[in-house]
């Protein structure tokens, strides 16, 4: 039987990576604890985050540097076939079809054959979550998705279907899926904006669908947040920068509290990925320890460690480096 969840302080990855070697890629992303997907937006830009979550949108439109757009009328014209594949897909019928496809995700296959080959425990993948597909994506003509709240609601779905296609996937190799939902525009989330309230609504549900699905789920957000609004819902892993977020984080009190006692987990993003901040690991250990301060043992207890954010802006050397350095802190973490 598989564990429930990955042993306290497991490595991990949030995703993207600088190569275009297929296979030096996939050998890093297999020296983690936690096998994770490597996306590589360098190779092809349609790896970007917004451009592989949404390939096979009708008049999806991506740039070389993974922005998206959406063409109305494209879309009108293909909107309804599509919906049809997705009715059957959620409802379990052809769901595979929506997997990451070779050009938007080239590792994707030989991933699972690699998870299905080494029997991980856990394998972890990403996908843009729904609400900053949504709120990422633009009209051609620059105006914002929510004015086309039809076409806002098939990104949503697609975007879940995908999720659940790679969870089925990954189970299907015999492993425990670990699934993120990669959210890097909460930091924009206001709870005091109905819209923002109802719409973090889909991500309940994509939480719940996953979970359901059997995937372990979490989210991931690059900036600050509003951390209680993300320890309420049903997640498995809420990840973030260390030394951007962590104390943002603490600072939420009785949420993150109650997010821990009912099971939920950090995903500590130990070391920093921007190379003008890179730090001794000792220092960076050290300073996450003081902030936990008397919750550092239910924290430790209760965390995998990443790095802080994708590195596909930096080069294979350094990233490199930043996988030694989160062996580093796993090993100074594990003494305390």
């Amino acid at each position: 039987m598989l564990p429930s969840h990955p042993a306290p302080l497991s490595t991990a990855a949030i995703g993207s990576l600088p190569h275009t070697q297929l296979e030096l890629a996939l050998q890093l992303a297999l020296r983690l604890d936690v096998p994770t997907l490597p996306q590589l937006p360098r190779a092809d830009a349609a790896e970007y985050m917004l451009p592989q979550a949404l390939d096979g949108l009708p008049g999806l439109i991506s740039e070389a540097d993974g922005r998206t757009a959406i063409d109305p009328a494209r879309w009108q014209a293909g909107a309804g076939a599509l919906a049809e594949k997705l009715d059957r897909a959620l409802e379990g019928e052809g769901l595979e079809a929506f997997e990451p496809g070779e050009t938007s995700c080239r590792a994707w296959k030989p991933f699972v054959w690699e998870v299905e080959a080494r029997h991980p425990a856990f394998a972890k993948v990403q996908v843009t979550g729904p609400l900053t597909a949504s709120w990422a994506t633009t009209l051609t003509d620059g105006a914002p998705l929510s004015t086309r709240p039809a076409i806002a609601a098939q990104v949503v779905r697609l975007v879940l279907a995908r999720a659940l296609a790679m969870t089925r996937a990954l189970a299907g190799a015999g492993t425990r899926p670990i699934l993120f939902l990669d959210e890097p525009g909460l930091y924009a989330f206001d709870r005091n904006r109905p819209a923002h309230r109802v719409e973090l609504q889909e991500l309940t549900f994509a939480a719940t669908a996953l979970r359901q699905a059997g995937a372990l789920v979490g989210v991931h957000c690059c900036g600050n947040t509003d951390w209680s609004a993300l320890f309420e819902l049903p997640l498995d892993f809420v990840s973030a920068d260390a030394r951007l977020s962590l104390a943002s984080e603490l600072a939420a009190g009785s949420s993150l509290d109650a997010f821990l006692a009912r099971g939920g987990r950090l995903a500590l993003g130990i070391i920093p990925t921007n190379v003008a901040e890179r730090m001794p690991v000792e220092d960076l250990v050290a300073s996450a320890l003081a902030l936990m301060g008397d919750k550092r043992a239910a924290i430790l207890s209760r965390s995998i460690l990443t790095p802080a954010c994708g590195l596909a802006l930096r080069t294979v050397a350094e990233t490199e480096q930043v996988f030694d350095d989160l062996a580093q802190a796993q090993r100074l973490l594990r003494t305390v």
